[in-house]
């Protein structure tokens, strides 16, 4: 088997997504304009995002014998992307997320894991994970998956580079708990609020100091509309995002993702990758859903300034 630049490792969930009016607070009204389904997850995001640049991608996940799960294994066929670390349940029901997205581009989210949440270590296949340049791993709902994730840590050689994007689930766990997967991660790229969250800092070269201080080699916060922030502790700096109308912001950071691995792969200056980073996530944004706006690789010769 050709080695894969990148093998995606996280939860597997069906996207309904609702375009309303507003975001209803308790007790509150809104309604619907329009609705969608398509397949998501935060690290099969990113993982469909390389494969559109041309990388040559896996994924590691747990589906049922379900629409859902047939679902998500044709859409990653369909995107060129193996999908032979895929775990089929006989059992159980596969991921959902059903999103809500306001006429700005707001959202809110509401998860059922299903059987994302019942990854055991020993139905991981050790020749696939390690036949990577890179594992892209991302958050799980429930415990038993994000133990297998910091059990496999003890287990990878070095030629295998973690990239660890925590999301708000994981974050709320608090840094002891991350420490594993964090003292393991070659690249971790949280987002301004989880960064906060997480060290505690509001001041985000402090707390991407911290990071680095655990052992991470490279730190990229995602600022959102002000760009994002890269540091490998000697070399430092926020770049500019790229200006365009917002439609829907559903899978911005793995988007981003997607353009930051892609730039390491390639042998990018961290600043290149940032650059990279913040065009695929500005195509992104414009489109409705996490994936229609993902751009291919012919598309980055646009990526000259913000």
């Amino acid at each position: 088997m050709t080695r894969f630049d990148v093998i995606g490792f996280g939860a597997l969930n069906v996207d309904t997504l609702l375009k309303v009016d507003k975001i209803a607070g308790a007790d509150n009204e809104s309604f619907i304009h329009d609705s969608t389904e398509a397949c998501g997850g935060s690290a099969a995001n990113t993982t469909v995002g390389l494969a559109r640049l041309g990388c040559k991608v896996g994924f590691i996940g747990k589906v049922a014998d379900d629409h859902q799960g047939n679902l998500q294994i044709n859409c990653f066929t369909t995107e060129g992307i193996n999908t032979d670390g895929i775990i089929r349940s006989p059992k159980g029901k596969s991921g959902i997320c059903l999103g809500f997205v306001d006429k700005k581009g707001a959202r809110a989210l509401y998860i059922n894991p299903g059987v994302n949440d019942n990854i055991e270590f020993r139905e991981l296949q050790a020749n696939y994970i390690t036949n990577t340049q890179f594992l892209h791993l991302t958050s799980f709902v429930g415990d038993k998956s994000f133990r297998t994730q910091k059990k496999l840590m003890s287990f990878l050689p070095d030629s295998v580079k973690v990239s660890f994007d925590p999301g708000v689930l994981y974050v709320q766990k608090g840094l002891a708990a991350l420490e594993p997967l964090i003292q393991n991660s070659y690249v971790m790229m949280p987002n301004l609020a989880e960064l906060e969250l997480l060290t505690g800092e509001t001041d985000v070269p402090k707390g991407a100091e911290l990071l680095l201080q655990m052992g991470v080699k490279i730190v990229v916060v995602k600022l959102g509309a002000k760009g994002c922030y890269v540091t490998n502790g000697t070399d430092k700096r926020t770049i500019e995002p790229f200006k365009v109308p917002v439609t829907d912001t559903t899978g911005a950071g793995d988007a981003f993702n997607a353009g930051f691995l892609y730039g390491l792969i390639h042998n990018k200056s961290i600043f290149e990758c940032g650059r990279l980073g913040n065009f695929v996530a500005s195509r992104s944004v414009t489109k409705m859903g996490a994936r229609d706006g993902l751009v291919y690789e012919k598309d980055l010769m646009m990526n000259s300034k913000p």
